[in-house]
């Protein structure tokens, strides 16, 4: 048996998210439309033929509900019977969203199931999120009582070749999406140091020869009459002595390696929402060698966090968010995506983004 499931950690009270569960018209905007069928209560035909997994629209019928605790579902898409459970538990930040289906008859294949797990995954973290941030919105807007509503639900697209019908989340959806995620700072490697050339050594300078004369002495013989005369021998004069000069010992430069090029990185929001937005970082290794190590580092704005992050492992110290991860290859790139949640409505991009400490493209 091959089950589907997937949860969400949401800043949202367990109330909100079971109106998002249960109101038709909120869940035509985050999972796909609904209608009533006219005279049988507690059934609804969800309209997800078009959406990537399913085959044809699937009728649901709701076979228990525990307010605002839990909500199963018996689902038919085409004679595909499924059972799908939508668990809602609260924690300290908000509450937790569980959705879980199991085929009771019927399969999915392989290809359809990741497709429509994907799908369930995307809807829970990227559109979901965005209809409560506008219920949130809605609840704090002093200014409905004038004129009736202010503002508009929003319209949360994902990107795609074709044009989708209107997805909204589902009271216990089949399928939700997965969020595009995430954005984040690469560290360049140490450059290799220069070795530096040795400096020149001194050339010894060269005596001059010194040459040493003896100076010959001649006596003159004092005559006696009793005795010989002496005679003295003059010395001979000493050879000159030379030294040697020593010859300069070359110095060698020896020159290391040229530095590899720094590492590239561009950031881009993949999608957006009313409090927060999908961040994209691509890191790009030019070089011919490998980067083993690399950082990449997104400044968020103040009271921001971030969540759901894939391709790196993070870790955030204050408003900085640090990534790293496996190697970039020679000519390759990483890309890295992450889900922020921003206090301020009308936010598309953290507040800065570095790699190896050099800008990231794309601000």
């Amino acid at each position: 048996m091959i089950e589907i499931g997937a949860h969400v950690d949401l800043s949202h009270p367990s109330d909100r998210v079971w109106l998002a569960l249960t109101d038709r018209e909120l869940l035509g905007r985050w999972f796909a439309e609904a209608d009533m069928v006219e005279g049988v209560p507690d059934r609804l035909l969800l309209h997800t033929a078009d959406l990537p997994g399913f085959d044809a629209d699937v009728e649901v019928e709701v076979t228990e509900r525990r307010v605002p605790e839990l909500l199963a579902l018996r689902c038919d898409e085409a004679g595909r019977l499924t059972e799908l459970t939508c668990a809602v538990t609260s924690t300290k930040q908000g509450s937790r969203l569980a959705v879980r289906e199991v085929p009771t008859h019927g399969t999915w294949s392989d290809e359809q199931h990741d497709a429509r797990e994907q799908q369930l995954r995307q809807a829970l973290t990227v559109r979901l999120p965005a209809i409560l941030d506008w219920l949130a919105f809605q609840q704090v807007d002093l200014r409905r009582g004038e004129a009736g509503r202010t503002t508009e639900l929003p319209v949360i697209s994902t990107p795609g070749p074709a044009r989708r019908r209107r997805r909204a989340v589902v009271v216990g959806l089949v399928g939700v999406a997965l969020a595009a995620g995430t954005v984040a700072w690469l560290t360049l490697p140490g450059e290799p140091e220069h070795v530096a050339a040795p400096s020149p050594s001194a050339t010894p300078t060269t005596p001059l020869p010194s040459v040493v004369e003896a100076a010959a002495t001649t006596a003159q013989p004092k005559v006696t009459p009793s005795a010989r005369p002496s005679r003295t021998v003059a010395p001979t004069s000493a050879r000159p002595t030379r030294t040697p000069s020593a010859k300069p010992t070359p110095s060698a430069t020896p020159t290391g390696p040229p530095p590899p090029p720094p590492l590239a990185a561009r950031y881009d929001t993949s999608s957006s929402r009313l409090f927060g937005y999908t961040g994209e970082v691509v890191v790009d290794n030019p070089g011919p060698a490998s980067v083993e190590q690399w950082v990449v580092v997104v400044t968020l704005a103040d009271g921001s966090s971030v969540d759901d992050v894939d391709g790196a492992d993070w870790s955030r110290d204050g408003q900085a968010v640090t990534f790293t991860g496996s190697a970039v290859p020679a000519g390759g790139s990483r890309t890295i995506r992450f889900d922020v949640r921003d206090s301020r409505p009308k936010a598309r991009e953290p507040e800065g983004c570095t790699v190896g400490g050099n800008p990231c493209a794309g601000f």
